[in-house]
């Protein structure tokens, strides 16, 4: 609790305090009595009744301040001591609410906050200097050591560690860094002492890119937030007039039909629905619940620009996918070895990862990590690589051939088909035909569940989009579960894919798309939600999407949207809570059926429950 809110209990309780003992003691006099109860009603409500004044002179006079000076000042003048000072008692327990919960929100975010650096070391004559990271020039060496943030982009010029990553993914698990790897600022340095060469700017690193993101996330509003501000922004002065209507017209009718006024009856009557009708479960439940509920991803790794963003995906109804890099590792990796008879699986790798050993091609690279064992390269001689074919070459004095089908067509050589999908390398030697290797981009853990699970959480569709060949996308998409795919696409037919889903898909319904960050920049910015996912230390990303999840994990996706979904289902909730039982309230207390303390029930108690209903989107679940 800050200290502000500690200062507003003390307050409470001193006033709920006096209240309650000057409540035992029955005084005669109204003048003293009223005296007495002034002083527990100015130490709670000072700062409200000063509000309300300043609100006057600044022109904003119709807001929860004024309904509350308005309210509690007629009652107290009318000789409802208890009941004047108790509306205001009760008013700032619910301010208490509001406050604590949105400290709590907000602690999400602040967390996230501290990936912030403070200072950069720089080596200067030998000794390490502490200086701004805004003052440190691209190119510059800076010196991370043990517990430390780094402060800017860069590449490790020599050491090693272990970095942690948990401020920005949301994940526990560490990973390790050294020579020649390039790490990002916000990650702490757990363990080694790390030389960096910066690569960027502070301004232009990832922590300062992120760290806007979040600053300008409220500047974004939902359109429920919108529809509070309109709706109060109305129906507050209508909610005034309407009170003092009731103040005045009955006993103005009453008196031309030859009744007695009871002014005093419908005034208490008129502050009552004032009380009432305050709006403040509305306009402070609604936003609220939206920065609970990006703090509360946040707090996971899901970066949300704005509550409008995070409503949007809330509808989405089609999410496409792109598959490389998105639901796939992107990386190649062996995924089936078939010896020809008479020789072993780790005979045809080494046969072909031999051959491949001076090629840095990414299929060569995948042999060379599938064989796992040193390749003596003065045992490899006449190597030709025949393009669009493979390679050829003499490895210890037997003649290797290893590549696609065309290498075997030329050299006459039968080969067998396989079954499954993938990059195929066919192996020869000496002539003879000794197998084939199938190489593919591997699934992501998880990124079959995830699909299932967007599947549970509502989506209609979810589509693959890939450039790869029809075969290997449909094997990966039956894989996987997915809806539909579409294959064979370059980097602008997906612009033009998501145009036709975006033309086939109703009013209200919202399409997502899911890039990896790098190369989706186009498509991100035309769905009508842009998620770029693994975009830790992706400048293209964390600029061109609306989401952006800070690791590969596909699993976040569908735990984005369960979280909007979450935070739509809470603001719904309050809207109907408030508004049914304020239009209740209403109703019962123009007549009469209503007194003052179950006016501070419907205002503050529904305030309170709104706010703690709310506060249910900072779990992030």
């Amino acid at each position: 609790m800050t200290k502000k809110q500690k200062k507003v209990l003390i307050r409470i309780l001193a006033a709920a305090a006096l209240v309650v003992g000057f409540s035992f003691f029955p005084i005669e006099n109204p003048y003293v009595r009223m005296a007495l109860f002034l002083i527990p009603y100015f130490v709670i409500g000072y700062d409200i009744l000063k509000k309300a004044v300043l609100g006057i002179f600044h022109g904003e006079v119709f807001d929860e301040n004024f309904l509350m000076a308005v309210a509690t000042v007629g009652a107290i003048a009318l000789g409802e001591y208890v009941e004047g000072t108790a509306v205001m008692l009760f008013y700032q327990v619910g301010e208490l609410f509001q406050s604590y919960a949105v400290g709590k929100s907000r602690k999400n975010i602040t967390e996230l906050m501290d990936i912030r650096p403070d200072y950069a070391n720089i080596e200067q004559d030998g000794v390490l200097v502490q200086v701004d990271p805004d003052e440190v020039s691209t190119g510059t060496e800076i010196l991370v050591q043990p517990g430390e943030k780094i402060p800017i982009d860069g590449m490790i010029v020599s050491g090693s560690s272990t970095l942690n990553t948990s401020a920005l993914t949301g994940e526990s698990l560490p990973r390790e860094a050294g020579e020649g790897d390039e790490v990002i600022s916000g990650c702490v340095n757990l363990t080694g002492v790390l030389r960096i060469r910066t690569t960027k700017e502070f301004g232009e690193s990832t922590v300062s890119k992120i760290l806007d993101l979040v600053e300008n996330s409220g500047m974004k509003k939902s359109k429920s937030e919108k529809f509070i501000t309109r709706f109060a922004k109305y129906y507050t002065p209508a909610v005034c007039f309407g009170a003092l209507a009731l103040a005045v017209l009955p006993p103005i009718v009453n008196l031309l039909m030859g009744n007695p006024a009871n002014f005093g009856q419908w005034v208490i009557r008129a502050l009552t629905t004032l009380v009432i009708s305050c709006p403040c479960a509305l306009v402070i439940s609604i936003p609220l619940s939206f920065f609970g509920g990006i703090g509360g991803a946040s707090a996971k790794g899901i970066l949300i620009k704005g509550s409008n963003y995070l409503e949007a995906l809330g509808e989405a109804a089609y999410v496409v996918c792109d598959k490389t890099g998105t639901l796939t590792k992107g990386v190649f990796e062996v995924t089936q070895v078939e010896p020809a008879e008479g020789l072993t699986k780790e005979a045809l790798l080494f046969a072909a990862a031999s051959a491949e050993c001076y090629s840095n091609h990414p299929i060569s690279k995948s042999l060379k990590a599938a064989c796992g064992g040193t390749i003596d390269a003065a045992a490899i001689s006449d190597v030709e690589e025949i393009s669009g074919h493979g390679v050829k070459a003499l490895v210890d004095g037997k003649r290797i051939a290893a590549g696609n089908r065309k290498l075997m067509d030329l050299l006459n050589i039968a080969y067998k088909l396989p079954q499954k999908a993938g990059t195929e390398v066919h192996v020869a030697i000496d002539g003879t035909y000794a197998g084939y290797i199938l190489i593919a981009d591997v699934l992501k853990p998880g990124a079959k569940d995830a699909i299932t699970k967007l599947k549970q959480a509502g989506v209609k569709k979810v589509v693959m989009l890939t450039g790869d060949t029809k075969k290997v996308a449909d094997e990966t998409a039956a894989e996987l579960g997915v809806d539909e795919v579409r294959s064979e696409l370059l980097p602008a037919d997906k612009v033009e894919e998501v145009e036709k889903l975006l033309n086939e898909k109703s009013g209200k319904e919202k399409l997502a798309f899911v890039g990896d960050g790098i190369n989706d920049a186009p498509v991100l910015s035309r769905a009508d939600i842009g998620i770029a996912m693994g975009a830790l230390g992706s400048d293209a990303a964390i600029e061109a999407a609306d989401i952006v999840l800070m690791d590969d994990d596909p699993a976040k996706i569908a735990a984005a949207m369960k979280i909007s979904r979450k935070t739509l289902r809470i603001v719904r909730e309050n809207i109907v809570l408030a508004l049914a039982i304020k239009f209740s309230c209403i109703a019962f207390g123009a007549v009469g059926y209503v007194n003052m303390w179950w006016a501070i029930f419907a205002d503050v108690g529904v305030m309170i429950l709104a706010v703690l209903n709310a506060a249910r989107t900072l779990r992030g679940e």
